[in-house]
């Protein structure tokens, strides 16, 4: 995770600016079911009457109240209430109760939340008491001149003897018997209550609205946000992953191979961009929605908090089996996209020779197992995810029965209001969802924990050829002066070398040659002069300086190099140039591919001229003309060391001829490292070096090389007529 940090450090503030905003977003939707809650009990059961004790009362009602009331009681109620005279009440109230402008009434007084608690419970007890008196009427039904009527004719033993039952009754039945007075005591003042009720539930609903919304806005921001850094995760992963690959030996390459380099800079990646963008909202979510969920559900009922206790359970039972069965799966889920991104980049990069043995079949075949394989183990982890989903279904179903079950119950015995089980519903559901999103990331972590292993391990392999802390420099453009000193060298840890005492001195200006059999150690031996490998023994030097002491941007940037395959890439010929030399004017670059034997194919009725375009690879151009492009690219650089890496071999011989004289004029004063197969090519080499299994064989021009090695004799007899031998 250390990588994580490292990358998430630049977007310390964003991170913190979608914490705050899923904060924000999570108390707001916390909120939520409170309010759908406040407009069950309140604005429809008790028909917006949202509080505990009317705030205003006749004064019949006033005396009724008194009446059935408790000694304790009664005392409280008239410290609470203040005597208003018609006409003296404010406006508001005079608005919402029109019988106060007319006659005298009762306001309350009471503002300490304490004392307006027990005001409650007194005012609920006396009219519950007025009730049991008058032997189960239906007061909602009564006019407030009725109901005053019936309690002036009950007797204080009548009021005695239905005190001692209603202390027995519960809270929530005394409230609801306590707001049926209350919506009476309202009419008798002239109050409309269904106004009353749809203030309350627009009131409600609009602040639920407004909820919403800022929930809503909230949630777009954090997408924002995380977005923004899960973004630039991936960037900077994939620059950082790029440059390290950029800088990687041709050994480096080989230990990962190109494939999985390519996956680790694409779907890892891209996996832990994912953690990023979603591991950010869950991470922080799914705790906030847990704990205040379950603080909510249990600020709605304690009794029913066994549910939680058994819903979590199960989840966790649930998440528990399912990271057994898909994490192994994620972890090799990886190297089976290596495997089929190398299968498909071989197929299609090899495609005319599978053509042109007949091995299509073949190739599908491997293909296919591949692409079985990976299909298999992804069938495996997704039957198993959408197998969870029903179960997480049926056991949200199960949960929301028995809420309703139990809480079913309890609202027909008076113990708790409907709107606050339908609300403790949805905390559940809350709940629940939060420990959906731990599972989603116990899926997602351990696959990313993967990705972020590969990515690691390219970012922390140091190649092993780079600079050393304190190099040295030449002075200037390179002399051209080379000298291999008892060179030897062998690929990684092998046992045996493919070079073998290599000693040999090019000086400025000298055109040096290699040729032998195939696999004596040609290429290898040039490769070593611009630093794709470095020696294992010996050293090289250039104008006096070991080679490894330079630094690869000086050393390689007075070598104009050209590989045995002519490698171009996606563009035109222009943009191909360009690599030799950035800033180069078309005038130069004319002049380097009249010289390279290209201008006939670039001007050409096909041809664009440098506008020419080049297929990815060079694909939609001949061989040959690959081998011209990339020696026109490496002469726009003018460098005063050139290596030609079999770089005439596609080239037919009245070809190759008319380029070498170019070369010639071109290059002289240059110093020339040539490969080739071909005695023709090298003859005029001022030394040839011939190379069998790594070692030197012979030495000196084609004439001396002729009388003086047999190794080199018998190539020019294979290649040569016996007039060009004598």
């Amino acid at each position: 995770m250390k990588l994580i940090l490292r990358y998430v450090k630049p977007f310390t503030l964003m991170v913190i600016a979608a914490i705050i905003t899923l904060f924000a977003q999570t108390i707001l939707e916390l909120y939520l079911p409170s309010f759908m809650s406040d407009i069950v009990n309140v604005g429809i059961t008790k028909r917006g009457l949202d509080d505990a004790v009317p705030e205003v009362m006749s004064e019949d009602a006033y005396r009724t109240v008194l009446k059935f009331a408790s000694a304790e009681g009664r005392s409280l109620i008239e410290s609470s209430y203040a005597l208003k005279q018609a006409g003296q009440a404010d406006g508001r109230l005079a608005k919402t109760y029109p019988g106060v402008k007319d006659e005298a009434a009762y306001v309350l007084a009471e503002t300490d939340k304490g004392r307006l608690a027990m005001l409650a419970q007194a005012y609920d007890l006396a009219v519950y008491t007025l009730s049991l008196c008058s032997g189960g009427q239906d007061f909602s039904k009564m006019e407030p001149a009725a109901v005053y009527e019936t309690a002036g004719g009950i007797t204080l033993d009548q009021i005695s003897e239905a005190a001692d039952k209603a202390s027995e009754a519960g809270f929530s039945l005394m409230a609801s018997v306590g707001n049926t007075f209350t919506e009476l005591f309202y009419k008798d003042l002239g109050a409309t209550i269904l106004r009353i009720q749809q203030n309350y539930i627009l009131k409600v609903g609009g602040l639920m609205l407004l909820f919403s919304m800022l929930s809503g806005l909230a949630m777009i921001a954090t997408g924002f946000f995380s977005a923004r850094v899960s973004a630039g995760i991936g960037r900077a992963l994939r620059r950082d992953v790029y440059r390290k690959v950029a800088y990687f030996a041709h050994e480096d390459v080989d230990r990962f191979s190109t494939a999985t380099l390519i996956t680790r800079s694409t779907n890892d990646v891209q996996q832990i961009q994912m953690l990023a963008m979603f591991g950010l909202r869950m991470m922080c979510m799914a705790p906030l929605f847990g704990i205040g969920g379950i603080v909510m559900a249990l600020r709605k009922s304690v009794s029913m908090s066994w549910i939680i206790a058994v819903a979590v359970v199960l989840m966790m039972s649930l998440q528990v089996i399912m990271f057994k069965l898909v994490v192994p799966r994620f972890k090799i889920m990886q190297k089976l996209t290596d495997r089929l991104n190398l299968v498909a980049r071989e197929s299609l990069t090899g495609l005319l020779v599978i053509r042109a043995f007949g091995n299509e079949r073949l190739e599908e075949e491997r293909f296919d197992k591949a692409n079985k394989d990976i299909m298999n183990n992804q069938m495996f982890v997704m039957r198993t995810m959408a197998t969870m989903n029903p179960i997480m279904n049926f056991l949200m179903s199960g949960i929301t029965l028995l809420i309703v079950w139990v809480g079913g119950k309890a609202v027909a015995n008076f113990q708790m209001p409907i709107g606050d089980m339908l609300a403790f519903m949805q905390y559940v559901m809350q709940i629940i969802m939060a420990f959906m999103m731990i599972a989603q990331m116990f899926i997602m972590i351990p696959r990313a924990i993967v990705s972020i292993t590969r990515v690691n391990e390219v970012l922390d392999t140091e190649p092993s050829i780079k600079d050393k802390e304190t190099v040295k420099a030449l002075g200037g453009r390179a002399r051209g002066h080379i000298v291999f000193d008892h060179v030897s060298f062998k690929y990684g840890d092998a046992e045996k070398s493919v070079l073998e005492d290599i000693s040999f001195e090019v000086k400025p200006g000298q055109t040096v040659a290699f040729i032998g059999s195939t696999g004596s150690g040609k290429s290898t031996l040039i490769n070593l002069v611009p630093r794709f490998y470095d020696v294992t023994a010996g050293s090289i030097t250039l104008d006096g300086v070991d080679i490894r002491d330079l630094s690869l941007k000086e050393l390689r940037g007075n070598i104009g190099y050209i590989p045995q395959k002519g490698i171009l890439f996606s563009g035109d010929v222009a943009t191909n140039l360009s690599l030799g030399k950035e800033d180069a004017r078309d005038e130069e670059m004319y002049r380097a591919v009249e010289l390279a034997q290209a201008a006939d194919f670039i001007s050409s009725e096909s041809g664009n001229g440098l506008s020419t375009e080049i297929a990815q690879g060079g694909d939609n151009v001949s061989g040959g003309q690959r081998q011209r492009l990339a020696i026109a690219r490496a002469l726009i650089k003018n460098p005063p060391i050139y290596i030609f890496d079999d770089s005439f071999s596609a080239l037919d011989f009245r070809t190759d001829a008319k380029l070498r004289r170019a070369l010639r004029e071109t290059t002289s004063g240059a110093t020339i490292l040539i490969v080739a197969q071909r005695i023709s090519t090298i003859m005029n080499a001022d030394m040839i070096i011939v190379l069998e299994e790594g070692r030197i064989v012979g030495k000196g021009t084609h004439r001396e090389l002729l009388a003086s090695c047999p190794e080199y004799r018998e190539i020019a007899e294979s290649q040569l007529t016996k007039e060009e031998l004598a």
